[in-house]
């Protein structure tokens, strides 16, 4: 037998502690999204505001596309590890497919926001959102995503850094 080889009780330990890492992640997920807004096929409240640009925006003017809300501060650092991943994944789907939306939420200056989008290369459509958005889309915590079907159904959230692949899943599951 060699020195790499592995024996059914190491196996059978490796398993055990990947299921245990895989039952914790499961776990921390459920209680940092326990306040947001339910997936029992609950209706997404409406967002409307105005863009970064200074039109006004609203989702309920996406058509009949699938949507992934992303909300977030400026001052957030697990924010700013997963904006990145936010614009990679626009130049990936096409905005005939499913609409991407950043939501700014506390912040100071439309100018803070801006620097932000600059900086992560945000060319997905940012929203200077509000307090009464926050409250309305149960929002408590950043970064918190949504995406909805088509008939503007919540059909996942979460809270946290997602990687490109945990939001690439999510854009893909509504598709």
């Amino acid at each position: 037998m060699t020195r790499f080889s592995l024996d059914a009780r190491k196996f059978g330990s490796l398993v055990l502690n990947a299921g245990l890492v895989v039952a914790v992640f499961l776990v921390v997920s459920a209680f940092q999204s326990r306040n947001m807004l339910s997936m029992d096929g609950q209706v997404a409240p409406p967002l409307r505001g105005v863009t970064l640009s200074g039109e006004p925006y609203d989702l309920d003017n996406a058509g009949t596309r699938p949507a992934l809300v992303y909300f977030f501060a400026p001052w957030c650092k697990i924010c700013a590890a997963s904006a990145d991943n936010l614009a990679r994944l626009r130049r990936w789907r096409d905005a005939d497919e499913i609409e991407i939306l950043a939501v700014a939420l506390d912040w100071a200056t439309a100018d803070e926001v801006r620097t932000y989008a600059e900086r992560h290369g945000l060319t997905v459509t940012v929203v200077l959102g509000d307090a009464t958005i926050a409250r309305e889309w149960r929002v408590q915590a950043y970064p918190s995503y949504y995406v909805l079907d088509s008939e503007r159904r919540i059909v996942r959230r979460d809270v946290g850094y997602s990687s490109q692949a945990g939001l690439w899943w999510r854009a893909w599951t509504v598709s």
